[in-house]
């Protein structure tokens, strides 16, 4: 059975990192609702769900995917590439090390999860304003040995590599080309999303489903002519920082 570990939204939210968009209001008490219907999909999908409240106070706790890689043999903790999200990382490989031996990241290295994309052995690793050359580096020492290879994609008007690249199977990507460097995906099925739907190719896959956010209607459509089972949910307060699905679970299979 799979295990989705999620946090919380802070009631600190609204004051979260900010890379490429503004600042906006966001509704608290919305989040919260959305991010109660967000672990709804999470058991819909077959998955356990663990909330934690641990990092309440915290602005960003509620995007656990920044803090860990989880693979099928370690759990990796990042060293996060802001110095204020940093405080994060304690209770998520507590937690963590109830599933997995965990190792650690080290700093001048700096990766953030939602710059690593996993399909297969292959770890896509964004080279973005969050995850340096250095952190590329060292994923790449730890993970070898177990059988990854490490691909470095350039991330150019987003904050992750997730935010623009996400994989609906192995074989085939969701992307926004204005935003990462598609040629390391060139040997997959590319699925460009529609450029008024630019936040739309950060999907979340768990199982045979696709989470999407229901705003995203165009590239919903896309994703069902391609014969994909969707699980539609509202987001959009957390589209407001930044985010996406995959920034507010770490999935442990």
């Amino acid at each position: 059975m799979l295990t989705a570990i999620t946090h919380r939204p802070s009631p600190a939210l609204s004051d979260c990192e900010l890379t490429f968009i503004s600042a906006q209001t966001i509704d608290h008490a919305r989040a919260v609702q959305q991010h109660a219907d967000y672990c709804h999909l999470l058991r819909r999908c077959g998955a356990k769900v663990i909330i934690l409240d641990k990092n309440s106070d915290l602005p960003d706790s509620v995007f656990v995917e920044d803090t860990a890689l989880v693979l099928d043999e370690i759990a990796i903790i990042t060293t996060m590439g802001t110095e204020s999200r940093r405080a994060e990382t304690e209770v998520i490989a507590t937690e963590l090390s109830r599933f997995k031996s965990i190792t650690r990241l080290r700093l001048p290295a700096q990766v953030e999860g939602g710059d690593i994309l996993r399909i297969g052995h292959t770890l896509y690793v964004g080279h973005s304003t969050r995850t340096n050359s250095e952190g590329i580096k060292a994923l790449a020492e730890i993970v070898e040995p177990y059988g990854y290879q490490v691909i470095d994609v350039e991330v150019m008007g987003c904050l992750h590599l997730k935010t623009g690249c996400t994989a609906l199977d192995d074989h085939t990507v969701l992307l926004n080309p204005n935003w990462i460097d598609p040629q390391p995906f060139a040997a997959f099925d590319q699925i460009r999303v529609p450029e008024t739907e630019p936040f739309a190719a950060n999907i979340l896959r768990i199982g045979p489903t696709i989470g999407i956010h229901s705003g995203f209607t165009q590239t919903q459509a896309l994703i069902k002519q391609r014969g994909y089972t969707l699980a539609v949910t509202d987001i959009s307060e957390f589209l407001k920082a930044e985010a996406g699905l995959t920034c507010m679970s770490l999935i442990i299979g």
